[in-house]
């Protein structure tokens, strides 16, 4: 682009979203020269699509439930009706006030925030409108986007995740296609506002990325629920009229629905930003880096969705500051992908750490297991939650993971990473007193039985 201007940076980071702006931030904070290029609103998918919003609705969902449920516990209430503008004002408050936040500390770091879309010109160079951009590294984190399925147009009534959160109505009947995280937690809002639910998975279970016995439980809980589920059925297409939307599954099976809610996974967005000109190798859209998330191309880094692996917010912030610190020259520890925590924020809630039973038997030959049942924990009676804590250890060795379902479980994943990532055997464990009543004793407990010493557990 001759005439064009050109400014000269440490580092070019391509997309604001969770791994970008951490990449930014620490960078800056590290005294680097810094460039963040957004093409829409700073914080990405998580804060305005995913994350944030979402969670908020099942905040909301929460709520409704605990007011259906309300007798049981001695209070006398009505739920009425759930007021989609009113939760679409409290979540869109929720996000707006974390974005001016997230705006502020960009705006009082030393970063030259970039507005518009980005694209790679050379290894080294970012073009955007009339700006030329160059800078000793790069790092990409263009995240991603909702994916449909071949032949299946996203439209009417046929929605993903991003035209779920704006619906001005809860519909009567909903079908999810995908029993995945964010398949799963549609599904426990629509139930909670009213709707009448179905999930469709074409795999033999749900959440099938978790340990089996955690799928178990969750298919028990939906059907208590009255969430009906379809596993190990194949989507075959979808057809819609001004009223209703009618889905065909491959056994012949048809079912009709006011929304058909895809949920099938998120594609990773690196289409037409120059990545492969530019002699970055792409894979299936995904961008492959070694442990230090190097790219093919000397001084280009991904991070975040990108990147094969899980799509969390919390890996991208990891990422981001881990290139940060590595173009700094401070050689950080490479990232324990199976150390990372994972949260699926349905109804019972799951938390995991680590590794499966089947992976660490495929690990270590033999395992131990234990299962602590909520059943036993004084705070989940209190709560009327039901589930349990799993433990994975390698035989005679520590504790490779922790794996848990219930109401509010995914608060007590950071003791969980903390016992993974350290390495904890459950003698270890079983010596901290956990304070009581509370949820966390659950995992005292777990780890008191399996260390043979159980409380109020069987051995």
């Amino acid at each position: 682009m001759s005439g064009s201007a050109a400014d000269d940076y440490d580092v070019i980071i391509l997309g604001g979203g969770s791994g970008g702006y951490a990449c930014a931030l620490r960078a800056a904070g590290l005294g680097l020269s810094v460039a963040l290029v957004e093409k829409a609103k700073l914080g990405g998918t998580c804060l305005h699509q995913g994350c944030i919003p979402t969670k908020a609705m099942l905040h909301t969902a929460e709520v409704a439930d605990a007011t259906r449920q309300s007798a049981q516990f001695g209070v006398t209430a009505t739920l009425e009706s759930v007021d989609m503008a009113a939760v679409h004002r409290y979540k869109d408050g929720v996000v707006a006030r974390l974005y001016k936040g997230l705006q502020g500390l960009v705006k009082a770091a030393t970063i030259d925030y970039v507005e518009g879309v980005g694209a790679l010109d050379g290894h080294r160079t970012v073009v955007v409108g009339d700006r030329r951009l160059n800078a000793a590294n790069v790092v990409l984190a263009t995240g991603s986007r909702a994916r449909s399925l071949p032949g299946l147009e996203v439209t009417g009534r046929i929605m993903t995740s991003d035209e779920a959160l704006t619906i001005d109505e809860v519909p009567e009947r909903v079908v999810v296609l995908g029993g995945g995280v964010i398949g799963v937690e549609f599904a426990s809002v629509f139930k909670s506002f009213g709707a009448d639910v179905t999930v469709i998975e074409a795999l033999p279970r749900l959440v099938a990325a978790e340990d089996e016995a955690i799928s178990k439980q969750l298919e028990r809980a939906f059907r208590r629920r009255k969430i009906a589920v379809k596993t190990g059925a194949r989507f075959a297409g979808a057809t819609q009229s001004e009223d209703v939307v009618t889905i065909s599954l491959e056994s012949g099976e048809t079912l009709e629905a006011d929304l058909l809610l895809v949920a099938v996974g998120r594609d990773p967005a690196t289409d037409g930003l120059g990545y492969e000109a530019a002699g970055v190798t792409v894979d299936r859209g995904f961008v492959p880096t070694d442990d230090r998330l190097r790219t093919s191309v000397d001084g280009v880094y991904a991070v975040g969705d990108i990147v094969p692996g899980l799509q969390l917010a919390h890996r991208g912030f990891a990422q981001g500051i881990f290139v940060a610190e590595e173009i700094a020259g401070l050689a950080p520890a490479v990232i324990d992908e199976p150390g990372i925590p994972r949260v699926t924020y349905c109804d019972p809630e799951i938390a995991s750490v680590g590794l499966d039973e089947a992976q660490a038997r495929e690990r270590y030959g033999e395992v131990e297991t234990y299962e602590y049942n909520l059943g036993g924990n004084g705070k989940s009676q209190i709560l009327g939650t039901q589930g349990f804590v799993k433990l994975v250890r390698a035989k005679d060795g520590p504790v490779v993971g922790v794996h848990m379902i219930g109401a509010r479980m995914g608060e007590q994943v950071g003791e969980a990473q903390l016992i993974v990532g350290w390495d904890a055997h459950p003698e270890d464990v079983a010596g901290f007193v956990h304070a009581h009543p509370t949820q966390n004793e659950a995992l005292g407990e777990a780890h008191l039985a399996l260390a043979g010493k159980p409380l109020h557990a069987h051995a």
